[in-house]
């Protein structure tokens, strides 16, 4: 059984907003298996377990450039968000971007092997990363970036330096700008429902049957009749299907609709524009910051100092 300590709940509250006691339960439960224990407070509590699952723990930012029918977004990372607001670490990046636009590079080490000179380091991009770290004091990483050519129109959003998109469409300038705005403000996974990943679908399948069953051990608890197992059925296959509505795009409800109801799609065909892909990036996504266990530091301290006396 693994250790479940004061950092891993603090964590796990941080990631889900349930409360204290059920993320210890469910990381106990689950072994210590963070991931593993998210899906059960899920089961336990329902959608507000995973209302916070959001928040990114990892610094850095994310930069796009587009130049007619060509691209480039890339998300760097570092350490503390202080250097997220640093001038040359903010010029390395849009740099950086350029160069995946104007270059098409295969590869991290591709990227940092292109001709790049900033702050007196150079001559390559990667020559200039490692300087600005020697010169700013603080780790720095390109993690990931892509590339946008040759598929036809690019429209691009950045909400901040944390959020990026990028639309690859056919039509209206304006509606696909739009789009990318709203691709950042709802995330969705994929363009329609069809294109969800079995694997999101499969999880979300899970949940459910899980929802169903902390159910039915609750009506029996309670001394009342479950659900019949062709309603239990419905009533999952009724979530799956809702999941699908809220993560893909063309089902998704329009950020900028005046009614309140246009999806994304009635948009899309009001103005005679398709959506042909979209790349988000969000910083520090999939990233998990260590978090030390200060309690236990201190007490390792004390015991330290104790047997040194």
């Amino acid at each position: 059984m693994a250790a479940i300590t004061a950092s891993m709940v603090g964590e796990l509250r941080a990631k889900t907003d349930a409360p204290m006691m059920e993320c210890k339960k469910a990381l106990t439960e689950a072994d210590g298996n963070m991931e593993k224990a998210e899906e059960l407070l899920r089961i336990k509590l329902g959608n507000k377990a995973g209302k916070a699952s959001g928040r990114i723990t990892a610094e850095g930012v994310v930069t796009a450039f587009v130049d007619g029918a060509n691209g480039g977004m890339i998300e760097i990372n570092c350490e503390t968000d202080f250097v997220t607001k640093n001038d040359s670490f903010l010029a390395l990046a849009n740099a950086a971007a350029m160069l995946v636009a104007k270059h098409n590079p295969a590869d991290i080490a591709a990227l940092g092997a292109l001709p790049y000179e900033q702050d007196g380091f150079g001559p390559t991009l990667e020559d200039v990363r490692k300087g600005l770290i020697g010169k700013i004091g603080e780790n720095m990483s390109f993690r990931r970036f892509k590339h946008f050519t040759g598929n036809g129109q690019i429209a691009s959003y950045l909400h901040g330096t944390r959020i990026g998109v990028i639309v690859e469409f056919e039509g209206d300038d304006t509606a696909a700008k739009d789009v990318a705005m709203h691709i950042a403000a709802m995330k969705p996974v994929s363009i329609s429902s069809a294109d969800v990943p079995a694997d999101l679908i499969e999880k979300e399948r899970a949940v459910a049957a899980g929802k169903a069953e902390e159910d039915r051990k609750t009506a029996e608890a309670e001394g009342k009749k479950p659900q019949p197992a062709d309603i239990v059925a419905k009533r999952i296959e009724g979530g799956v299907q809702k999941y699908l509505k809220e993560v893909s795009l063309h089902n998704q409800v329009f950020v900028k609709a005046s009614d309140g109801k246009q999806t994304v799609e009635q948009m899309l065909k009001a103005s005679n524009t398709g959506i042909k892909g979209f790349t988000l990036y969000v910083v520090g996504e999939g990233i998990e910051k260590k978090v030390d266990d200060f309690a236990a530091e201190v007490a390792a301290q004390v015991a330290a100092a104790k047997s040194a006396a």
